[in-house]
């Protein structure tokens, strides 16, 4: 029991303590009179770090953390992809700067997230914009760059266009090489060839009913500009062409033919060049290059191991004409896809059986607003379209993101976010879901997301939920309207759950990769503007962001995973495999989670495949691989355990061969028809 001098001293005690609290305020408000609005968001923000930093906050919502870069690594990362060694490719290219470009400073940087070491990696070409997707052997393909940045309509110096050259000897091919002139008969303009383009002999065609032999000339295109700068230099009616360095026969056969040569705003142009970055050697590999230059392709491994690359800008700064190709990593070659197929550039592609891929209708850049945009399932063997319905506002596609839903095999895809085509200020909140196992499937209005985005970054996470990061309200996040929020899907509940504010605001050319351990890592964003007035010029983020889910919040260790013997695995589909875990009690399910290769609010490949799962009485877990090798790609995967309280085990590696029984694309040796 307290006595009574000592209750009468806590009164005293106490009553000290209000007057110096209610002097305090005074104080406090005095101040805030002159300065409130300072004083005020400096305790918001001293609250809000205490905040997102409690234990409490963070097996709540998870926890972002910004990675430190040495400056000499800082690059403008446009793509980036999760390789078997455990490290992540950090692609540049030019990064979007035309003075990197004109430099040729072109940029890789090799990140090792575990160890948090960075290594340069020389690059051949400037692969801003290509495309990329993993192979059967663990590297990596890349196809496609830029040829030349885009020039706008007030910024062009010199006339050009199109150029047709023509052929009409059967007898021998000719390269047209780069800086080539070519002189109007008429107009007496010239031009020059801004790339090197092979030109074709021409064929003999023989008429099968009369044994008519008649030549018919070969055709192919090169990009030309004046040889001088200034508004005289331009024409506006077709004329034909001298080719420079020609003589003789040679001169009479090959010229060219063109309509327009003005000083129209010009767009970006492809190139055909190819890679393969290998992930032991740590170094790009030249492989043939494609038939048709490519920016803004999108790139999918087929069931055999085959590429499938979709759509670009050409040389010449046109949307591919829906000529689409395959790459074979065993020869190293293209052909063309048989029949013709138009998508919009960097399409979301999907496959979900032996030569049928589904098309969630988002893109992201360049092609007309009324063509190739509606969403469906596309049969390579038939070259059959069938159009899925229901898609909710269907003019905001562009810059949504499509994600197949875990686990892969349900067939259930969501598309978040989008805007409209080109610089639209339209964007939307909304998600839809559509499952590919109904007889007639049609897309559903979702949940809605945390705010309306253009460029989400969605990633699947090993215990079957979906972290969706960032976006801004408008093109490029202009306007200042990057948006610093998350969200963590749950498909079975079909509910979003508020995740931890991201610290860093990411639009335009930013994404977002699962690593290993489980964390997820965000990369790049490349506003317009760097003020709500739109007046300053924007400024690439080069920060590198690490998102910690609630799984890795929880305050207990993740579960043992871990290879029986010391080899790396390698399996087919259907086959057994083996693991051992001294948590194998407590594990509920694993998951084989496809390494993530993202670019331009794409990352068609990403998947989270169930296992079954059959636990031994001597700690070892084993599981089966699914036999359909349009689920199960051939290439390198990751095994995630999860246990009963949803936390994953840091992934092994598995590799999974190629089916010999699977479905070959249909080719061509010459051009889709």
């Amino acid at each position: 029991m307290t006595s009574r001098p000592s209750r009468r001293r806590a009164r005293r005690s106490k009553h000290r303590r209000v007057k110096r609290v209610a002097i305090g305020t005074a104080v406090v408000v005095a101040i805030a009179g002159f300065n409130g609005p300072a004083l005020y968001g400096f305790a918001s923000e001293k609250y809000h770090t205490y905040e997102i930093n409690r234990p409490e906050y963070k097996a709540a919502r998870g926890h972002w953390q910004i990675v430190d870069v040495p400056e000499r690594y800082r690059i403008n990362t446009i793509h980036a992809a999760l390789l078997h060694t455990g490290k992540v490719l950090l692609v540049a290219g030019s990064g979007n700067n035309a003075k990197n470009f004109d430099a040729k400073s072109f940029r890789t940087v090799l990140w090792d997230p575990a160890k948090n070491t960075f290594k340069n990696i020389p690059t051949p070409n400037d692969l801003f914009c290509s495309g990329h997707n993993q192979l059967p052997d663990g590297k990596l393909l890349v196809a496609g760059g830029t040829q030349r940045y885009e020039t706008l309509k007030g910024d062009v110096k010199k006339a050009g266009g199109l150029m047709l050259l023509y052929n009409e000897s059967p007898d021998r091919a000719k390269m047209i090489r780069k800086g080539t002139r070519f002189t109007g008969r008429r107009n007496g303009r010239t031009f020059v060839a801004q790339q090197a383009v092979n030109l074709p002999p021409a064929k003999k065609v023989k008429n099968r009913r009369t044994g008519e032999v008649t030549t018919v000339h070969s055709v192919t295109r090169v990009y030309a500009e004046a040889a001088k700068e200034g508004r005289r230099y331009q024409t506006g009616t077709q004329d034909k062409y001298t080719v420079s360095g020609l003589r003789g026969e040679e001169k009479r056969n090959i010229y060219g033919i063109a309509q327009k040569m003005s000083f129209d705003k010009k767009d970006f142009q492809g190139i055909k060049d190819a890679y393969e970055f290998d992930p032991v050697a740590e170094r790009y590999l030249t492989v043939d290059p494609m038939h048709e230059a490519r920016w803004y392709p999108t790139q999918v491994t087929l069931q055999d191991g085959r590429v499938l690359t979709v759509s670009g800008l050409d040389d010449i700064g046109q949307v591919v004409p829906g000529k689409n190709e395959i790459f074979d990593p065993k020869t190293k070659k293209w052909r063309y896809l048989s029949g013709k197929r138009f998508f919009p550039t960097y399409p979301g592609l999907h496959l979900i059986g032996e030569n049928r891929l589904f098309y969630s209708g988002t893109t992201a850049g360049y092609g007309p607003a009324d063509k190739g945009r509606r969403p469906g399932v596309w049969n390579l063997e038939t070259n059959r379209f069938t159009p899925i319905p229901g898609m909710s506002d269907p003019d905001v596609l562009e810059t949504a993101m499509s994600v197949p839903l875990p686990p892969t095999q349900s067939r259930r895809f969501m598309v978040q976010g989008g805007g409209g085509v080109g610089e639209s200020s339209k964007s939307t909140d909304k998600t839809r879901v559509v499952d590919l196992k109904e007889d007639r499937p049609r897309f559903h209005d979702g949940p809605a997301l945390y705010d309306k985005v253009r460029y989400p970054s969605s990633v699947i996470l090993p215990d079957d939920t979906v972290l969706t990061t960032n976006g801004s309200g408008q093109y490029r996040g202009k306007s200042d309207s990057n948006v610093l929020k998350a969200g963590i899907y749950h498909p079975k509940s079909n509910t979003f759950e508020e995740a931890a504010a991201p610290l860093v605001g990411r639009n335009y050319h930013s994404g977002g990769l699962l690593l290993p351990d489980g964390r997820v890592m965000t990369f790049g964003s490349d506003s317009l503007y760097a003020d709500k007035a739109n007046t300053k010029p924007g400024v690439f983020d080069q920060r590198i962001e690490i998102y910690t889910p609630p799984y890795l919040n929880k305050g207990e260790k993740q579960p043992d995973l871990r290879d029986v013997g010391t080899a790396r695995k390698t399996v087919s589909p259907g086959d057994r495999v083996t693991f051992r875990s001294d948590d194998a009690a407590s594990l509920r399910k694993l998951r084989l989670v496809r390494p993530g290769s993202f670019t331009h609010v794409t990352n068609v490949e990403q998947s989270s495949v169930a296992l079954s799962m059959r636990k031994g009485a001597d700690g070892t877990v084993t599981a089966t691989v699914p036999d359909d090798p349009s689920l199960v790609t051939p290439g390198w995967w990751m095994v995630f355990a999860v246990d009963d309280d949803g936390i994953p085990s840091k992934a092994r590696w598995l590799k999974v061969e190629v089916d010999p029984g699977a479905a070959h694309p249909p080719v061509t040796a010459g051009d889709p028809r």
